[in-house]
């Protein structure tokens, strides 16, 4: 009887312990843009919390390579890089939504990456470096800014919409090969403290089923096969866009926002081991993606960041291709 109640006890300290934490920890969409109303502690004029692997996180860190901007780094560990950070005490008070970037320019928070850009270029951008001058091809690059942006919570579900959602679904093998090594407890607390569930609930059946296993799933085998066919049509479509251009860049001569946002998906394909396959038998694309490791922006923003879980699971991935254990109906 004394055990029971013992058990028990013990029991409803845990429950009311983790009740207390959901409230010390709630997160909550927050409004884009500069929080002029919210000040946070800051030691430099920039400072950015990122992610090495986050896509927006990339395109920031290239573009303040792009401007020379100077910016205290604050790394962020999301569940795919080892650990929940981003829905800690500490990082909810500084975006209560649980995402990555986040920009502080003298202690005020900028929420979206899209606004961060912006935000930056409009205060740094004296020789309108990354943004062209005409009208016609500030739209252009308006265009393709979009088409490179991940959109929604839930972006697998339209990879036509971007080509930054159709990265996104062909992001999944390599997210069930870094899963694999994230202990089961880390992702649970997701469960208990993340907004969007449904990315945890996917991230635990990745973790339970292994790599292997997950790739021959039909959910999952559909969501690949339907990002690879979009992010050729999103490759045809920048094919195209370079040849109306006269290169070597989006926007014809000049190096743009535009460019920023595919040189991450680009990068993204690359750690996904996409890459070579995407651009087999294109040598216009080829061509471009070599122009964009030529410059020292992209090695500052997303080379420079790579991290150990990213590049042990790029390698897993090549080896399963390679000892012929990769799923047969799947595009390799």
């Amino acid at each position: 009887m004394i055990l029971l109640i013992i058990v028990l006890a013990t029991a409803a300290l845990a429950l009311l312990a983790v009740l207390r934490e959901r409230t010390l920890r709630q997160t909550r969409a927050v409004p884009p843009g500069l929080q002029s109303d919210v000040a946070l502690p800051y030691n430099a004029e920039w400072t950015l919390y990122h992610n090495p692997f986050s896509l927006c996180s990339k395109k920031i860190r290239v573009c303040m390579a792009e401007y020379g901007v100077p910016y205290d780094s604050i790394s962020i560990d999301l569940i795919e890089t080892g650990g929940y950070q981003n829905i800690s005490r500490d990082f909810l008070k500084v975006n209560p939504g649980a995402t990555v970037p986040v920009l502080l320019h003298n202690g005020h928070p900028i929420y979206e990456s899209h606004e961060q850009l912006n935000y930056v270029a409009g205060r740094v951008n004296e020789a309108g470096l990354l943004v062209p001058h005409g009208p016609e091809q500030k739209e252009v690059m308006a265009a393709w800014v979009h088409k490179t942006s991940l959109l929604g919570d839930h972006p697998i579900e339209s990879p036509e919409a971007t080509a930054g959602n159709a990265v996104a679904g062909l992001t999944i093998p390599i997210f069930a090969s870094m899963v694999a090594k994230i202990p089961v407890l880390k992702i649970f607390e997701g469960l208990l403290f993340h907004r969007i569930k449904q990315r945890v609930f996917f991230f635990l059946l990745m973790k339970l089923t292994g790599l292997s296993k997950t790739l021959t799933l039909k959910p999952v085998n559909q969501i690949i096969h339907r990002a690879d066919r979009a992010m050729a049509a999103h490759l045809i479509d920048l094919e195209h866009q370079l040849d109306q251009s006269g290169g070597p860049w989006i926007c014809g001569q000049q190096f743009t926002l535009a460019d920023v946002g595919m040189m991450v998906i680009f990068d993204r394909l690359r750690e996904g081991d996409w890459l070579t396959r995407s651009l087999e038998d294109r040598p216009v694309l080829q061509g471009y993606w070599a122009a964009l490791q030529q410059r020292p922006s992209y090695r500052q923003g997303c080379l420079e960041f790579a991290h150990p879980a990213v590049t042990e699971a790029t390698q897993a991935l090549v080896e399963i291709k390679r000892s012929g254990r990769w799923p047969s109906g799947l595009p390799q």
